[in-house]
This record gives structure tokens, C-alpha cells and sequence, in this order.
């Protein structure tokens, strides 16, 4: 019995794909990072999960565990010797249970994130992580990266929201830790620390996640501003004037918005003249748990003292669920928008939020006396400090030649990012990107540590090799 059918007999033929039926597990969303695979593999259920990784531990073949393929950084990519089986957990697509009166949900690893949505949306509630590609992409990696979005102001990322854990360990053993305990003070926080782990330290294979009330009104504004200085100061109007209610606050340059409607004509910006011309526009969002009256009063009141400041220039109120869509569609349709126009540079990086000001001037002359002429994309998440401060071709630029430049513009970012004490990933994970920039920006110490806890875990090294923990060679 060869391989292959050692593994068809786990999980079924139909379930075992190689050749051509594999292709799209082998390149990453951007188009950046492509492998070869052993095979990919789609278990069912948990216990089929543990059964592959144990024979695959019998046999010494790495596992690339894989969601809905949406990563930015090659973290669910395989490499190209071909000796990796790709995991695929799109079928474990369940959600097991909804518990109202504890306000948690378990939920599959494969579950889309906009149907766990819905799930506590039709149960009158709230799972509040939201994302772009929340259409597609699934709990196991959002839970892999630590994933963020648009409300982690209010709610938090990933590991915030969630209260337990299902894992299979790289020995093939299943960690039932799925109890939906807000204090559970007893000992090492196993959840959080595989939260994060891109896969490197085990196979996230279910979660239990934290619910909350659904709001009773929610109010959308896009801002037109003068600078970033100004839509710092607007954050910290909007967090006194709306408290915790305030859910989401986010930078966009011109430019970005521009791309999208230049896409996707049938969409456009909501302002004329000169304030459509500014540099910088604001999305924040409010959601109110008294009523639509006392959500729009605040809103118009912290809104109008400010225009009366002259810290916004102008402002546009969604008047109902359909215009607020469409102001959320805009800045959601910028990944899409920057991926039409062909590959650009993404820097997924945050910087203390008093700093980000700063840290865009001065990165961005840097850049331009390096590079002439490239076009900054840069938009975020203002309200917790994440930036994506990406590079794109622009006119001057063709896409070779960016691309030939990249190492040089990652280290000039990267390097400034330090200099603001910031962070070079965010949201995005760590994957084959940035795994071998992590120790010119990380305390030695703390990158020991970080071996050591693959070690212990994963001593054969199968699980994700390559991803997250640079290699100083005592992890072969």
C-alpha cells in the first residue's frame, strides 16, 4: 500500500486530491507564494484530523494546515520539495452549539467567519470579528493568525473574542479545551498561546467564541480631514464624546479610495468639490444600546463640535443600513482594488497611535528619496494603531521593477517601524514572509523562548515547517 492510499483510507478517495484538483491550495490569495504538496487532504471531523497527523508523524511528512486560503504572508503555503500534505479543513464546517445564557458559540475550524456571523446574528446576537475577506475566509485561521479588522477598538482581535479551544497536537493527541469559562485561573493559558501560532504548534480544529448583544443602533460617518494629525485628534474626541460605544475607526488615504471607484465604477466617493480632494478621509462607526434617537444625537453632536473645531472639514451620515453598507463597502473593496492593479508591497504594521502621524512623514520621505516617485497606499486601523502602509507602482513603477526592490523597501520600512516601536506584523502573521526578518526586530530572548515552546511541543518539527519561528538550526 502506498502513500496515498494510506491516507485514502483515513478520509475517503474523493477527499485526497493531487494534480490538478490540488492547484488552489498551492498559491497563496496575492498570488506571491506557490508549492508542491505530498497532497491535499480534507478530513471530516476531528478524530480524522488526529488519524492523518498520526500517520503523518509515523512517516515523517510535514503538515501545512490550510483554512480558506486567504493569508497575506505564506503562512498556509507549502514549500516546493513536495514532501508536505497540505490540511485542508474546510469541512469542518459545524456549528456545534449556541449557548445564550453564556453568551458563547462553538464553531468547526472550517466555518466561514460571515456564517459564524450570521449563526449569532439569527440567535440575536453579536460575534463581533469583522474583516474583508470575512466572506471567505474561515475561524481556524482567523484563530491561526490572531486575526483583527474593523472593531478590534471595541472588541479585540481573534484571541479576545475567544473563550476556549479543540486542538490536535503534533502526536496526534485531541486537547478538549473548549470550556466557556471567563476565568479558568488554572495554569499556563494553553488557548492564547496557540492562538497566534500560524499552525506551528498544533491544528486549531474547533473554538468556543465570546457573544455579546447586538446593538440597538448603529450610526456610520466618513470624515474629510486635513491630515493624520487631525484624524489622531478626531480618535480621541470620538472616544470621549462616545465612550466604549465607539466601535470603529479607520485611516484612508485619497488615493486608496480612489483605486476602488477607478475598479469598481458603480461605487463612489461621498463628497464633491474640494472635500473630495483632501488627503485623508475617516470611517468611524457608533453602536448604541439604547436607542437609533440617542445614537444619532451623539453622533451629530460630537460630529458638529468638531467641523465647528475645524478638525473635519466635512462629513458624511449614513441615513440608513444601505448607505452605511456602501461607505463600509469602499474601505473593504481597497485590497481588492490594490490587487487589480497588479503586486504591490504590503507593510501589516502598528505604531503607537500618538506616533502614526510621525511615522507616515517620515517613512514616506525616506521612501521617496530611495524610490522616486512610488505611490504610498496607506490605510488601517487607526483607532488601535494598525497601519497597512503599503507600496504600489504607481506611474513611474513598473511591477518588475517594484518587485526587484522589495527587500530594500521592507528594510527601510521595517527598520523606521522599529525606530517608532512598533510592530512589522499586526494582523497579518508572520508566515514564510517575515519568519527570517523576526530576529532583527525581536529581543533575542524572546525568539529563545519562542524555540524552545516549538521544540517541546513539536519535536519532529511537522507541524507548518518554515513558518513563524526562524530557524537557527536546533529546530531540525
Amino acid at each position: 500500500m502506498n502513500r496515498l492510499e494510506d491516507l485514502t483510507a483515513l478520509v475517503g478517495t474523493q477527499h485526497v486530491l493531487t494534480g490538478a484538483a490540488a492547484e488552489a491550495s498551492l498559491i497563496d490569495w496575492r498570488g506571491r507564494f506557490s508549492g508542491q504538496a505530498l497532497a491535499v487532504v480534507r478530513p471530516g471531523n476531528t478524530d480524522e484530523v488526529a488519524q492523518v497527523v498520526r500517520w503523518c508523524l509515523a512517516n515523517h511528512v510535514p503538515i501545512v494546515p490550510q483554512g480558506g486560503n486567504t493569508g497575506l504572508c505564506g503562512g498556509a503555503t507549502p514549500d516546493q520539495s513536495g514532501s508536505a500534505l497540505v490540511l485542508s479543513l474546510g469541512r469542518l464546517n459545524n456549528i456545534r452549539s449556541i449557548d445564550l445564557d453564556n453568551d458563547t458559540m462553538v464553531v468547526e475550524a472550517g466555518c466561514i467567519l460571515q456564517d459564524v456571523q450570521e449563526a449569532a446574528r439569527q440567535a440575536g446576537r453579536l460575534f463581533p470579528l469583522s474583516l474583508a475577506a470575512e466572506g471567505s475566509c474561515t475561524i481556524g485561521g482567523n484563530l491561526a493568525t490572531n486575526a483583527g479588522g474593523t472593531q478590534v477598538l471595541r472588541y479585540g482581535n481573534a484571541r479576545a473574542l475567544t473563550l476556549g479551544l479543540e486542538v490536535v497536537t503534533p502526536q496526534g493527541e485531541i486537547w478538549n479545551g473548549l470550556r466557556g469559562l471567563r476565568k479558568d485561573n488554572t495554569g499556563y493559558d494553553l488557548r492564547d498561546l496557540y492562538v497566534g501560532s500560524e499552525g506551528t504548534l498544533g491544528i486549531i480544529t474547533a473554538a468556543t467564541l465570546g457573544l455579546y448583544p447586538l446593538p440597538v443602533a448603529q450610526c456610520t460617518a466618513m470624515l474629510a480631514l486635513n491630515s493624520i494629525e487631525d484624524a489622531v485628534a478626531m480618535l480621541n474626541v470620538a472616544r470621549t464624546g462616545f465612550g466604549p460605544a465607539l466601535t470603529g475607526f479607520e485611516l484612508i488615504a485619497r488615493n486608496c479610495l480612489e483605486g476602488v471607484v477607478h475598479c469598481y465604477p458603480d461605487q463612489r466617493i461621498p463628497f464633491e468639490g474640494e472635500s473630495a480632494r483632501l488627503p485623508w478621509f475617516a470611517l468611524l462607526e457608533l453602536s448604541d444600546s439604547e436607542s437609533e434617537q440617542h445614537a444619532r444625537e451623539r453622533f451629530e453632536t460630537v460630529l458638529g463640535d468638531a467641523i465647528e473645531a475645524g478638525l473635519v472639514m466635512d462629513a458624511v451620515i449614513a441615513e440608513n443600513i444601505a448607505q452605511s453598507q456602501a461607505l463600509w463597502h469602499l474601505r473593504e473593496s481597497i485590497p481588492l482594488a490594490e490587487k487589480a492593479y497588479g503586486k504591490g508591497i504590503k507593510h501589516d504594521v502598528s505604531i503607537p497611535v500618538s506616533r502614526i502621524a510621525e511615522f507616515v512623514e517620515t517613512t514616506n520621505a525616506a521612501l521617496q528619496r530611495e524610490f522616486p516617485d512610488i505611490m504610498h497606499v496607506i490605510f488601517g486601523h487607526l483607532g488601535d494603531g494598525n497601519l497597512h502602509y503599503n507600496v504600489a507602482t504607481g506611474t513611474a513603477w513598473t511591477e518588475e521593477r517594484l518587485l526587484a526592490a522589495q527587500d530594500d523597501i521592507y528594510q527601510l520600512v521595517h527598520d523606521s517601524v522599529h525606530r517608532f516601536n512598533g510592530s512589522i506584523s499586526a494582523e497579518h502573521g508572520v508566515g514564510q514572509l517575515k519568519r527570517d526578518l523576526l530576529p532583527q526586530y525581536k529581543d533575542p530572548v524572546e525568539l529563545a523562548l519562542m524555540r524552545r515552546i516549538k521544540q517541546a511541543l513539536d519535536p519532529a518539527g511537522i507541524m507548518n515547517p518554515g513558518k513563524v519561528v526562524p530557524d537557527d538550526g536546533l529546530l531540525r
